[in-house]
């Protein structure tokens, strides 16, 4: 009781503001009006018919997926913002946690551009607006890789995520994936003790989403790598150590040479075995690994909130929405390019179960 009230105290109004945007998510019905429309038009306008509202009100040109997709994400940032403006300790510190593999993906998406010579301007409007951060001001001066590395990776958030053997010559030549990979295990590891710390409901709900993540990027990784030549020792150092996947089966994974050696390796978790039986019953072969990891995620998710009094919720809440952006921008792209026959190939979110 005493903890309920305390939380409450401090963030029992956010929780509450949360799971009402929570509840002004799109729901299957409006997917079915989305997956039925004609044009970009016709979606713009039935999007603006659900809590998202005039979004597009100062929009007067041609509706384009790049333009829907812009827009709901600065709706999502807008909530967001407002959350993290008025939170206290220690939740603010675990909303900064929510930013960072958006920072992550932002300086890989740099990194990438810069090596391709591409106009570093282009790249920034490009950027995720939630992984946005003081120094990528700067970032107009980086012509190159070794700029940015002085520029972003020394004195940001981020910073603490390098690896000692990284050096300016190393990370001009690194590959993105592996330079995603490794900031994407630093910060799953650092973020899980975070989490753990804290303790009560929101220590239990954490750890379990983020060994659920940590499980996944392993499993996908190994997957992804089975016609590379990245050396089982490199998959190993990209494999997250947080998650449910014992030691032992880590390097099983690392080791795996074919697809039917990474499924041995997963055999032992009946959520993970399940996935791949799935997938060899689907002789239409629509749904990938990732999909499934998908779908398995949004249960975890909207389950999240069937407990109280944990920060849990601001964190799912923001991997909903970024699932649902996903579907709309699916949709989006299926119309536009008259692919209508893959229209319901989005990832249901089980909000009414």
């Amino acid at each position: 009781m005493t903890y309920s009230f305390q939380f409450n105290t401090e963030n029992g109004y956010l929780e509450g503001l949360t799971r009402g945007f929570k509840n002004g998510m799109l729901r299957q019905s409006d997917y079915l009006n989305l997956t039925q429309c004609e044009n970009l038009d016709d979606i713009k306008l039935n999007i603006q018919g659900t809590e998202y509202g005039n979004i597009f009100v100062q929009d007067q040109s041609t509706t384009r997926v790049d333009l829907i997709e812009k827009r709901m994400r600065e709706k999502l940032l807008v909530e967001y913002s407002y959350i993290r403006d008025h939170s206290t300790e220690p939740l603010s510190t675990f909303l900064e946690y929510l930013r960072y593999p958006h920072m992550i993906d932002n300086v890989c998406l740099l990194v990438s551009g810069l090596n391709n010579r591409r106009p570093i301007r282009k790249l920034l409007a490009m950027c995720h607006p939630l992984g946005l951060f003081d120094q990528l001001a700067a970032i107009n001066v980086a012509v190159n890789s070794y700029e940015l590395f002085n520029a972003i990776l020394i004195d940001t958030p981020l910073a603490k995520y390098i690896p000692n053997s990284y050096d300016e010559d190393s990370f001009h030549h690194i590959d993105v994936e592996i330079l995603r990979g490794t900031l994407n295990r630093a910060y799953l590891e650092d973020f899980y003790s975070y989490c753990k710390n804290l303790g009560g409901t929101t220590a239990d709900v954490m750890c379990n989403l983020l060994a659920f993540e940590a499980d996944r990027r392993a499993i996908i990784i190994a997957v992804n790598a089975l016609n590379s030549d990245l050396t089982p020792r490199a998959r190993l150092k990209l494999f997250p150590t947080c998650g449910n996947i014992s030691p032992d089966g880590l390097v099983a994974l690392s080791n795996a040479m074919d697809y039917d050696a990474v499924k041995q390796a997963c055999s032992f978790f009946l959520e993970y075995s399940q996935m791949f039986e799935n997938i060899e019953r689907d002789t239409d072969g629509l749904i990938t690994l990732e999909d499934r990891f998908l779908m398995l995620e949004a249960k975890k998710h909207v389950h999240s909130f069937l407990q109280q009094f944990h920060f849990g919720v601001f964190y799912s809440y923001i991997k909903l929405k970024q699932l649902e952006l996903r579907n709309v921008i699916w949709i989006c792209e299926c119309v536009s390019q008259r692919q209508l026959d893959k229209v319901n190939a989005y990832i249901p979110i089980p909000l009414d179960s």
